[in-house]
């Protein structure tokens, strides 16, 4: 885990600069999105890719894709393509979605599936394998990561959550995967012990264990804010892309 204020001291000129937002139509949702992908050093066809929702916050303040450049350039974790989805409204910004998209939308998970992964494929060619594309969200879009693994298993073998809130949401989600069988997902899953629906994300942690799957589970001294989020987001990255994974085969 690192140091958040560490990370906060590196910077890499001219690095937001490189990536413009491309707007993108949903005809499931019907209107526009916008993302923005960034290949990490080294990036090829046929490397993973990781999908995050709140791309905007995770850029700034999350850092993310300083930190995926610092673990390249330490050769700490494979080559990879991050792909950053907004929620707002590519029109008007004070407009965000989030509320509307991520609580098992299955109009959202279809915009993935039948939209996005595929303009993804045609522009940069990423591994097509479910193991090789991970989906990462914060809060609601840590709801909505869960949410992938039950409506688009298919798609997304890799789940990263990060403080999964709020906790009627999560004892729908726990009742959810209670009800389902065991599927083929890798997950992480994190929470703050400060104000951060803990307790709720316990019995959901519990159930997974319960269930067989397997989770990399983490809890920090910090709330439902960056000070938790952003120190664990190297965790995160070395779990799913560790240097010394092989490409994976599985289609």
């Amino acid at each position: 885990m690192l140091s958040y204020s560490l990370l906060a001291g590196w910077s890499v000129p001219g690095l937001a600069a490189t990536a413009d937002w491309q707007r993108i139509h949903s005809p499931q949702l019907q209107y526009d999105l916008q993302y923005q992908v960034i290949p990490s050093p080294g990036y090829q066809p046929g490397d993973p890719v990781l999908y995050v929702t709140d791309g905007a916050w995770y850029a700034d303040p999350g850092q993310l894709p300083e930190l995926i450049q610092q673990l390249r350039h330490e050769n700490k974790i494979r080559p990879l393509l991050l792909v950053l989805v907004d929620a707002r409204d590519p029109a008007d910004l004070s407009v965000n979605r989030r509320h509307q998209q991520f609580m098992c939308n299955q109009q959202y998970a279809a915009f993935f599936r039948d939209t996005l992964l595929p303009a993804i494929q045609t522009q940069y060619q990423p591994s097509t394998a479910r193991t090789d594309r991970v989906i990462l969200g914060l809060s609601f879009g840590a709801i909505n990561a869960a949410c992938f693994g039950l409506l688009l298993p298919n798609q997304f073998g890799n789940l990263a959550m990060q403080s999964p809130g709020n906790k009627d949401h999560l004892a729908v989600l726990t009742k959810l995967y209670q009800q389902q069988p065991l599927l083929p997902l890798k997950m992480s899953l994190s929470f703050g012990t400060l104000n951060d629906n803990l307790g709720a994300g316990r019995k959901f942690h519990q159930l997974l264990q319960k269930k067989g799957y397997a989770v990399a589970y983490q809890e920090v001294r910090f709330g439902h804010n960056w000070h938790n989020w952003q120190p664990l987001l190297d965790d995160v990255l070395l779990h799913f892309f560790p240097a010394t994974t092989k490409a994976s085969t599985d289609n």
